[in-house]
């Protein structure tokens, strides 16, 4: 399996999930996701995917310090409905890692567990996503914002043409690393960069 090395180099998020604690699926309930495992949920990299990893990333970070977040503990409210614009891949990337479903959760055992109606879409709230702790009620708003972002000025053309059909091999495969050079530049040079990922 090949794939671009700076996969390997993004910052991992490391989480406490009390259910994998009682189930024995992880010592402790400790686990770590990785941006690796983000691309292979959502089956590509993109600035999406790698802006959702980022605000979840910094949004657990503002709401436990240096505590291990709680997975299956965290609210996911959505501004947009699901299907409006990129919001479902941004809510699945953040399901993945906080544990939060709608309906389609694990229904816990014996109240204790419970991971759905932790995900809602279309709320009423001023940044595309907001993270609450269940337990405390702290929460945080995140705004995602790659504009300030460069991409290769070839990319544009490359683009129309791979999507088309058009391109040769070495084009397409130019594409391919063209894209991943900005999602690289989005995780590894800008993700600290004030604008990027902006808390509220």
């Amino acid at each position: 399996m090949h794939y671009p090395v700076f996969y390997d180099q993004v910052a991992p998020i490391l989480l406490r999930d009390p259910l994998a604690a009682f189930l024995g699926a992880f010592e402790e309930g400790v686990m770590q996701i990785g941006y690796l495992d983000v691309v292979r949920l959502a089956g590509h990299s993109c600035p999406t995917v790698a802006g959702a990893y980022l605000m979840a990333r910094e949004g657990l970070k503002a709401l436990y310090g240096d505590q291990l977040p709680v997975r299956g503990e965290i609210g996911v409210e959505m501004q947009q409905s699901v299907d409006e614009g990129v919001c479902g891949v941004i809510a699945n990337v953040l399901s993945y890692i906080t544990g939060a479903t709608d309906k389609s959760g694990f229904h816990g055992l014996a109240g204790r567990f419970d991971r759905r109606n932790l995900l809602s879409f279309q709320n009423d709230i001023a940044t595309p996503v907001r993270l609450i702790r269940q337990d405390t009620g702290q929460a945080v708003s995140i705004n995602y914002d790659a504009s300030g972002v460069p991409a290769d000025p070839a990319m544009g053309a490359l683009f129309s043409k791979t999507l088309s059909g058009e391109a040769g091999t070495e084009e397409a495969e130019r594409f391919g690393q063209l894209w991943q050079a900005r999602v690289k530049a989005i995780l590894c040079d800008y993700a600290d960069k004030p604008g990027l990922i902006t808390l509220f």
